[in-house]
């Protein structure tokens, strides 16, 4: 039924039973028929391309990012938010447990590298004593040489991997700007649903929506075409009845 349909029988100009007749004898339309002739009205909507009447303003490859996303698990932004703060916290104890490995075995092996040293060392006070003793004894002064040489290879392990200890500390203690970072994006995920609650009580009304009154399918003025069925006009004249 058209908008002027509906406004001829409000008049009185339409008899409700011939409407009802009407209405029976497009009923009489094989169930088959109709679903065929739905099937093909959806196929043919969507085989359509949008048209540029649809298309925003503005709208474009180009500007599509900046348009409303649909709220799926993947755009709503509290929903995302938790996500971030939950993975970068597991991903920083991750990271932490990793460097604390790594300090661990860096302080082990300097204590290993402090005892060659130590070796060394005593190597090297025996070989001058051997040389001073026996200087015509070319392997003495030789193994003097080369113990020298570890002394000062290994004093430059040991002092490389202090320096990689300090730079372990530094980024443990860069890494804690994360843990900053975390509440940050807490304190605006409460903002946020703080804002949420606060709208959602603006907007909260004193009537169920299930109580409401449905709303017109067709006003006059509109551009679609939408009808009104039989139904929508038994319920459209009793809440006038009532």
């Amino acid at each position: 039924m058209t908008q002027e349909e509906l406004d001829a029988l409000m008049n009185g100009g339409i008899d409700l039973d011939e409407l009802e007749d009407s209405t029976s004898e497009e009923d009489t339309i094989p169930t088959d028929v109709q679903t065929e002739t739905a099937e093909a009205i959806a196929d043919e909507l969507a085989s359509e391309d949008m048209s540029d009447s649809d298309i925003p303003a503005g709208y474009s490859d180009d500007t599509a990012h900046q348009w409303p996303l649909p709220a799926t698990d993947e755009n709503k932004m509290v929903h995302q938010l938790d996500d971030v703060t939950k993975e970068s916290e597991e991903k920083a104890s991750e990271i932490f447990d990793i460097i604390e490995n790594i300090s661990n075995d860096l302080m082990e092996k300097e204590e290993e590298a402090q005892k060659t040293i130590d070796t060394i060392t005593a190597n090297i006070t025996l070989f001058k004593t051997l040389t001073t003793k026996f200087p015509d004894v070319e392997a003495f002064s030789t193994s003097l040489t080369q113990n020298e040489e570890a002394l000062v290879a290994a004093n430059d392990i040991i002092e490389t991997m202090q320096n990689s200890g300090d730079s372990i500390m530094s980024v443990m203690d860069i890494m804690q700007y994360q843990d900053i970072h975390r509440q940050k994006i807490e304190r605006v995920i409460n903002v946020m649903r703080a804002l949420s609650k606060y709208m959602n009580t603006l907007f909260e009304g004193k009537i169920d929506d299930d109580k409401r009154v449905s709303s017109a399918q067709h006003i006059a003025g509109d551009t679609h075409n939408d009808v009104a069925s039989a139904d929508d006009i038994e319920a459209l004249l009793e809440q006038f009845g009532s």
